[in-house]
């Protein structure tokens, strides 16, 4: 039985529920690696894979800035778990914009039966990280078939439904919705990476495996016109990174108050009480709320742009640049105060936090490996170049 969320309030009770409940055995999760299989099928009962739908679908319609706290909290909660729909809501964001009254018909009460959708986007071999080399290829009878090999495909291994990126015979993406379990299909558990160790972001195989047209959106058109696809995808990123901010401040001041000893010219008895560790941890606290506050303030940007391009307003492209904008700001400052926060933590500690009983690291390797997904640096580019130039970030799905 699944749930059907029916607003904002309630799907932001709903997360808070499920990251106290995924945060109970996080760190058991990552430090043998046992797959959350039986907390993916809560998260699917829970209704919260279909609060994107709208409304006349019968879904709640939450806002981006309410979906963006609902991955916070469920990455604060396990940063794994917090990762794993995150492609579950892209999908839905390119059947939004591109998908058939059918093809929205159909996928739409899948999510609100709590379906997920995994992903199979990035190419082994490929020139660049974002270049797709898997050919859509058209048969005489309409349908498609798709050989190739995806790599990082967070989700797939849980997933009802592996939307994978293939380009047609003039060269532009598509993406094709296969279903778990098809002929050719195979998901490998090949996933080593340091941390997010239970995301299982492996490699999906596809030979010749075939595609009716009904399941076939031109995810191309998205980037004809004015649009914040690239920005929402970035957006649910750093949502995640700020979870781990959380998580790494949570975990590490109770490990504050609880294992550490004071520097004896302190002179205290509590190591919570150490003036220096007190301004030291308020530092991290900082960035964290830093970057809440952005996260936010992206997240109404991108609410404001949606009506906007929606109604077709006058100022849709450049409210649309603005979120943008605003994100890249969240994806920097959120990368900084995840890996920074979990990495700093353990100089408040003391030696105590380097044994594995407490399995800290896994918040810093959580971070390092997340905040690897695109480089820092490109947020910050466009950032400069919007702000000095008044240059507008490229309509290219990733800013």
């Amino acid at each position: 039985m699944v749930d059907i969320i029916s607003g904002d309030a309630e799907a932001l009770a709903v997360a808070a529920r499920l990251g106290e409940r995924f945060a109970a055995g996080a760190s058991q999760r990552d430090a043998q690696r046992i797959l959350p299989a039986d907390e993916l099928d809560e998260l699917s009962a829970s209704g919260l894979l279909g609060i994107t739908v709208p409304k006349e679908h019968g879904g709640a319609e939450v806002s981006n800035r309410t979906l963006g706290a609902v991955f916070r909290l469920l990455a604060a909660g396990d940063s794994s778990i917090g990762q794993i729909p995150q492609n579950h809501f892209f999908f839905l964001g390119v059947l939004a914009h591109n998908g058939t009254p059918a093809q929205l018909d159909f996928f739409y009460r899948e999510a609100l039966a709590g379906k997920r959708f995994g992903n199979a986007l990035a190419e082994a071999g490929a020139k660049n990280a974002h270049a797709f080399e898997t050919k859509l290829i058209k048969l005489p009878t309409s349908d498609f078939r798709i050989s190739g090999t995806k790599n990082y495909t967070t989700g797939a291994l849980f997933a009802h439904w592996i939307p994978v990126f293939a380009v047609d015979e003039d060269g532009r993406i598509n993406a094709a919705f296969v279903p778990a379990g098809a002929e050719g299909l195979t998901v490998l558990d090949d996933w080593d990476g340091i941390g997010q160790r239970t995301t299982a972001s492996g490699t999906v195989l596809l030979e010749d495996v075939l595609v009716p047209a009904e399941r076939v959106v031109p995810h191309h058109r998205t980037f004809e016109k004015a649009e914040i696809f690239g920005a929402f995808g970035q957006y649910l990123h750093a949502a995640i990174d700020v979870g781990i901010a959380d998580a790494a401040l949570r975990d590490g001041g109770t490990a504050v108050r609880e294992l550490s000893r004071p520097w004896w010219e302190a002179n205290v008895e509590r190591t919570a009480e150490e003036p220096l560790v007190v301004q030291l941890f308020g530092e991290l606290a900082l960035r964290v709320r830093a970057a809440g506050a952005l996260l936010g303030e992206a997240g109404d940007a991108l609410d404001a742009a949606r009506r906007a391009l929606d109604a077709g307003a006058a100022d849709a492209d450049e409210l649309a640049a603005e979120a943008s904008v605003a994100v890249a700001a969240v994806r920097a400052q959120a990368d900084e105060a995840a890996v920074s926060v979990s990495s700093e933590i353990f100089s408040l500690i003391g030696a105590r936090s380097a044994r594995t009983g407490r399995n800290l690291d896994r918040h810093w390797r959580n971070a390092r490996t997340h905040t690897l997904h695109d480089p820092r640096r490109w947020k910050v580019q466009h950032l400069g170049n919007h702000a000095l130039n008044g240059i507008r970030p490229p309509r290219n799905g990733i800013v």
